[in-house]
């Protein structure tokens, strides 16, 4: 009960004082940079480790695309064991995730979103830390829920995608619609020519659904656009398509 009680005023708020203080990070390391769970599998594993040089409280939750979700209002049907344990310096965990049962398309793939909120140890007494401040760091990675008998693969999908120059708000926007069964993401979509610095970071084109990318300045009504996917593993794959206004 200490350790659901500190982690929930964690979330809530810092213990705050007039000392300077280092901007926070997560010391907690997720291996991987999203989660694929295949259905009928009775459980997905996932690896944390703690590459920080204090002990960490961890605290871990799914949500359905909320990020106000918290672990007593998620919606996400995933199950994670243990939902709060502390991570010893250096040492690895493994989170067993499992699928709840609950009614989900089988069209198509779900997103959902693993929680891992972590907080180090308050300073001993004695140690000239009396005034400090502390922070709750939370990682926050996807959950593919993958249907079986899905047609097609996840990478034969970015072909597919259709590509249109909108204009939304005086800004102009790439459009992606996606007709197939997976979700493509990206961690970078731009027309090519563009300054890359200048451009926003990416996003995903949901399955059986649409989404836009925001550009910098009017690029011409048609023309080649550059990106870099993410495949299942978290690397990219580099490539090119048309749009159209």
């Amino acid at each position: 009960m200490k350790l659901l009680a500190r982690l929930a005023c964690a979330c809530a708020c810092a213990w705050v004082a007039a000392s300077a203080f280092a901007p926070a990070h997560a010391e907690v390391q997720i291996n991987g940079t999203r989660v694929i769970y295949p259905a009928g599998e009775p459980e997905v594993t996932v690896q944390v480790q703690n590459t920080g040089k204090s002990p960490r409280l961890l605290q871990v939750w799914t949500d359905g695309g909320d990020p106000n979700e918290t672990a007593a209002t998620g919606t996400a049907p995933f199950l994670v064991i243990p939902p709060l344990s502390r991570l010893e310096v250096g040492k690895g965990q493994a989170l067993r995730l499992m699928f709840t049962g609950t009614d989900v398309p089988q069209d198509r793939e779900s997103v959902y979103w693993l929680n891992v909120l972590e907080m180090p140890p308050r300073p001993k007494p004695g140690t000239g830390m009396e005034n400090f401040m502390q922070f709750a760091v939370r990682t926050r990675i996807k959950i593919f829920y993958r249907p079986q008998g899905l047609p097609g693969a996840p990478l034969d999908s970015i072909p597919r995608l259709t590509w249109h120059l909108v204009h939304e708000g005086g800004k102009s926007a790439l459009r992606c619609s996606n007709g197939t069964a997976y979700n493509v993401s990206f961690a970078e979509v731009r027309v090519e020519g563009s300054a890359r610095e200048k451009m926003p970071s990416g996003g995903m084109c949901p399955a059986m659904g649409s989404a836009t990318f925001p550009l910098e300045g009017t690029p011409g009504a048609s023309g080649t656009l550059l990106f870099n996917a993410i495949n299942d593993y978290g690397g990219f794959v580099e490539g090119k398509a048309t749009y159209t206004n």
